[in-house]
Parts: structure tokens; C-alpha cells; sequence
């Protein structure tokens, strides 16, 4: 079967940088960032993306572009036939997993954008944004129709092909992203009050650095760069022979940490101007779809031009670093099933959208007609979220990054990273070394750190 690659080196930047580019760089870096030391946060996740990030993200890289295959034929390529094999299927079922209920938070940020063009926060008092979050989420058919919408979007991207489709959208949608991000900046870092927030954002503050804080940054740098999900791996198989890795996975990590960044100078300031303590706006979904909409309609006047297209933009923003990453996670599944199965796009496409939209609909009604259903406290939708984030994730990173350190031949790696002998690679000596050690330690600590076995050190 003939595969398609990516039309440009920027394509393949731009549609890699859409991937690691989502929902987690505003909603959870920043929160980190600012109750984990500003700046000082930052230069240890830094340190984290450069020594953890960067060497797993080259070897999904070299996987992919070295095989040509989807992410589960890659690894059987490489593996020889040992069980070697099982890290891609997992890493097909991890971004397929993941998509069944990230797409309901894609219809969400649908959902706010619209709620946020008509004006609909104009009014409420600041005690009512929670309620109206859980009334929309608890609605039986409202969440789900606007999930529907988001899902069929990213089919009809997806079913267009790599170049008519992921890297055709993604050179509109990449620099759209840049550009509202750096609007929304500038608005907020204009606002009265505005340098205390940017000196909470960056200013370090080293005596709260301790050993949770390093946990924090190394599970945010992981996380952040879509890591183990399968998505670098199928993008690379796009990439053409010239496609220099190392120097992709540093845009990639650069575009990545400058959003996460920005979108802390988005929300701050904001929150800062407004006289509220930066603790109380709480995190994830919490701080995106309750505290954000009363945040901005006090920072910009309440029912004022300003104040609905900041809200409208900050909106919009999160809908297209959603479908970005949505796209990379459909991807990684329509590539198996479409190869694996010997099945046209067309087909393989609709297997997976039909499949994400049967359990997308139970996540999404898992707040509503599907609440009773629940295990170990947790509704459908949290089950997904948990289990993927604390489980499949970290131990699918580690799985890559002891594959690639181990068993991958030396000299294959370099011949891959160096295009044959054309690039130098003064720094492969530390890569294989990050790769074999400090890598599967760093993410070993992560995964134990989601179990819950460090709460001790977090006070």
C-alpha cells in the first residue's frame, strides 16, 4: 500500500507541534507553574523536556519515519517477533482511548465558545458559573450533540488524507493557535494590575522547590509533549527521509513550553487585576469552565465588547488546541486499522469515528443519565481520564524509552537521527544514556507519583 508523507518540513512541524499542542498547556500548566514556584517551575520543566522529553520524543521519531508503518507495525518491524511488539498496539489503544473522552472536552470548549459569543455570561453572579457548568454537563443531550459535532469535525479532517487533511489543517489551524494566544496575551498583560501577575507567573521562588515539585515538572513535561499515546510515532512515519528529527522534536518542545508559557500570561494577569488569590481558581476543568468565564467578565467589564471577545477568543483557543490533538489521536488509530486491515481511509476512518462515538456518548453522559455507573468513586468519564493518565501513559513512556535504549542497534539509532551521515550528533552519547536510565527512573517516579506513593512529600 502506498503511504503518504507530509508535503513540507513545516507541515510536518506544524502538524507534530498541533499533537503535543492541547488542552493540558492552558488548563494545567499554568496552574502548576504557579503553585509550584513561577519560574523556578519553569526552569526545572525545562531541564525535564531537554533530559526526559526530548529523547523519547526523537525515538518515537526514528520508530516511525525508519518503518513507514503505523505505530503497531512499527514496533513488530523492530521487535523481531519478541513481545517487544505489544508497546505499539498499546500505544494504538492508548490514543484511541484517550479520544473517546477527549473529544467530550472538545465539545465543551464548542459549547463555551458559543456561550461566550451570545453574551450568555453577561449577568451571572460569580456563585452561579459552577452551576451553570454542571447543568450542561448533566444534560442528556446538549454535551453530547456538541461532542457529536467536534468528533464529526475531526472525521471529516482525518478522511481527507495527510497532506489534503492533517497538514493542510494544520498550517491554518498551528499559526491561528499562535496568533489568538499572543492576542489574548497581550490583552491581559495590559490589564491594570497586571505585573503582579506576571511576577507570580515568573518570578522564582525557590523555597517552595522540593522533591514534589521536580515530580511535578517531570510528569508536566511528559505529559505535555503527547508521549506514549502513539501520535509521534504515526506522524513520523509521514516524515521523509530528510526530515532532520532531533531538530523537529526541539521545535516541537519550543512551540509546546511557549504556549504553556503564554497561556500563563493569559490567565494571571486576568485573575490578578480582579483581586483573586490565584489558589482559589482551582484547576483543569474547574479553572477553564467555572472560574475563567467570572474572571474575565470582571477583568474586561461585564457585558462589554472587550470582555466577550477576550472570552470568545480564550474559547475559541482551547477548540482548536483540542482538535489539533484530537486530530493526532484519530490519526494513530486510522493508520493501524487502515493498514493492518488492508481497509481505504474512507473505511478505516469511519471504524473509528463509529467506535469513539459509542464511548465518547457513555463519557458524555457519564455526568447525567450515566452517573449511577460508577467504580471505585468514579464516574465513566473519569474512569477514562484516570486510567489513561496514570496508567497507560507513564508506563507506555517507559516502555518506548527502555525499547529504544536497549533494544534498538546503536547504529541503526545514529544512522537514523545523523540522515545517514549528513547531520552531526555530538549529543547521541547522552541521548542513549537518557534513554536507558535516567528516562525509565524519571517516568517509574512519575507513575508511582499518580498512585498516590508521594503524597507524603506534598504535605
Amino acid at each position: 500500500m502506498n503511504r503518504e508523507n507530509f508535503g513540507s518540513k513545516l507541515g510536518a512541524i506544524l502538524a507534530a507541534a498541533g499533537s503535543a499542542v492541547g488542552l493540558g498547556n492552558v488548563w494545567r500548566f499554568p496552574i502548576e507553574t504557579g503553585q509550584n514556584g513561577g519560574a523556578a517551575f519553569i526552569i526545572i520543566y525545562i531541564i525535564c523536556i531537554v533530559t526526559l522529553g526530548l529523547p523519547i520524543m526523537i525515538s518515537e521519531f526514528l520508530i516511525g519515519r525508519y518503518t513507514h508503518s503505523n505505530t503497531a507495525g512499527a514496533y513488530r518491524i523492530l521487535s523481531d517477533g519478541s513481545p517487544w511488539r505489544w508497546v505499539g498496539r498499546m500505544g494504538v489503544f492508548t490514543g484511541w482511548f484517550i479520544l473517546c473522552y477527549y473529544a467530550v472536552v472538545g465539545g465543551w470548549t464548542m459549547h463555551y465558545t458559543w456561550l461566550s459569543l451570545s453574551n450568555s455570561f453577561a449577568g451571572v453572579p460569580a456563585t452561579e458559573f459552577g452551576h451553570i457548568f454542571e447543568d450542561f454537563t448533566a444534560n442528556p443531550w446538549l454535551p453530547s450533540l456538541w461532542f457529536i459535532l467536534f468528533i464529526g469535525i475531526t472525521h471529516l479532517i482525518i478522511s481527507r488524507g495527510v497532506q489534503s487533511g492533517i497538514e493542510q489543517f494544520s498550517k491554518i489551524m498551528m499559526p491561528t493557535l499562535f496568533i489568538i494566544t499572543l492576542v489574548l496575551t497581550v490583552c491581559s498583560i495590559s490589564l491594570p494590575g497586571a505585573t503582579a501577575g506576571i511576577e507570580f507567573l515568573l518570578k522564582p521562588d525557590w523555597s517552595k522547590v522540593d522533591s514534589s515539585v521536580i515530580l511535578a515538572a517531570m510528569g508536566q513535561a511528559f505529559f505535555s509533549l503527547s508521549l506514549g499515546m502513539g501520535c509521534l510515532c504515526t506522524y513520523a512515519s509521514y516524515f521523509d527521509e530528510k526530515t532532520p528529527l532531533a531538530k523537529t522534536a526541539t521545535h516541537v518542545a519550543v512551540i509546546d513550553t511557549l504556549i504553556a508559557i503564554m497561556a500563563g500570561f493569559i490567565i494571571f494577569p486576568s485573575v490578578f487585576n480582579i483581586g483573586m488569590n490565584p489558589n482559589e481558581v482551582g484547576a483543569g476543568a474547574s479553572l477553564t469552565f467555572i472560574s475563567l468565564p467570572n474572571v474575565f467578565q470582571q477583568a474586561f467589564g461585564e457585558g462589554s465588547l472587550l470582555a466577550i471577545l477576550f472570552s470568545t477568543l480564550f474559547y475559541f483557543l482551547l477548540f482548536v488546541a483540542a482538535l489539533t490533538s484530537a486530530m493526532s489521536l484519530h490519526e494513530v488509530a486510522t493508520a493501524y486499522i487502515t493498514e493492518e486491515f488492508k481497509l481505504s481511509r474512507r473505511k478505516g476512518t469511519l471504524i473509528i469515528t463509529g467506535t469513539v462515538l459509542i464511548l465518547g456518548l457513555c463519557c458524555s453522559l457519564s455526568f447525567g443519565p450515566l452517573s449511577g455507573i460508577q467504580l471505585m468513586g468514579r464516574n465513566i468519564f473519569s474512569l477514562f481520564d484516570d486510567f489513561s493518565g496514570m496508567v497507560l501513559l507513564p508506563l507506555g513512556g517507559m516502555l518506548i524509552s527502555i525499547f529504544a535504549g536497549w533494544k534498538l542497534d546503536r547504529q541503526l539509532y545514529r544512522d537514523e537521527i545523523s540522515n545517514g551521515g549528513d547531520l552531526r550528533t555530538p549529543y547521541f552519547r547522552a541521548l542513549v544514556f537518557s534513554l536507558r536510565y535516567i528516562a525509565p527512573l524519571a517516568i517509574g517516579l512519575v507513575f508511582l507519583d499518580q498512585q498516590g506513593a508521594f503524597n507524603f512529600l506534598k504535605g
